[in-house]
């Protein structure tokens, strides 16, 4: 899933450009051209660019939906203060998990292909990498915008969810510990992440 570092820093390719655009394929395109401002300002370290893309990352991506979805049916064995704190230190984890590769990025281009029809109203936006390492790979934007603006819900990569990659690592916290068991589990994670980063 290394991949994933890099997805959102991509610029558009010209199949963006010949396509009638959809809302959710807006959303995708919007989102990579604000991360290549990003990327392209000379003036910014690291840090601060990795800052700035998490910050257009928590726009866009329903964090609150994907942590529901990757603990599944245990979602209602959460208390409403867990259920909080469980986006939060997945929100957190996810950003430092891809977060910290950002530099990897190495002038690839992402083509916007189509799009695809999902159950409940979701559409996928489909894509493809040009060039670089990972030249050819098919990347799938998982949107939802029932009840408001078209947010990002999932990414699939070379056919694999990221939601579901995570559920499958969660359930066994979860049939150990419960819910108080993945917090903690995800919270040490981040302390450790923050630890490193100052040392």
């Amino acid at each position: 899933m290394a991949l994933a570092a890099v997805l959102l820093a991509l610029p558009a390719g010209e199949g963006a450009a010949q396509t009638t655009r959809s809302a959710p394929m807006v959303v995708i395109s919007d989102t990579i051209e604000a991360v290549l401002a990003v990327l392209g300002d000379a003036s910014l370290s690291s840090e601060a660019r990795r800052s700035r893309i998490e910050k257009i990352a928590f726009q866009r991506f329903d964090f609150v939906t994907m942590s529901r979805l990757a603990v599944a049916r245990y979602w209602k064995r959460f208390t409403s203060d867990q259920q909080k704190e469980l986006v939060r230190e997945f929100k957190a984890f996810l950003a430092r998990t891809y977060g910290d590769r950002i530099d990897s990025y190495n002038q690839e281009q992402i083509e916007i292909v189509g799009e695809r029809e999902e159950t409940r109203g979701d559409v996928s936006v489909l894509t493809r990498v040009v060039g670089g390492e990972y030249d050819g790979a098919e990347v799938d934007y998982r949107l939802r915008g029932k009840d408001g603006p078209w947010r990002i819900i999932d990414v699939k990569i070379e056919g694999i969810s990221l939601v579901l990659n995570y559920r499958d690592q969660f359930k066994a916290v979860l049939s150990r510990g419960g819910p108080e068991g993945l917090i903690e589990a995800l919270r040490e994670k981040n302390t450790d992440a923050e630890v490193n980063e100052e040392s």
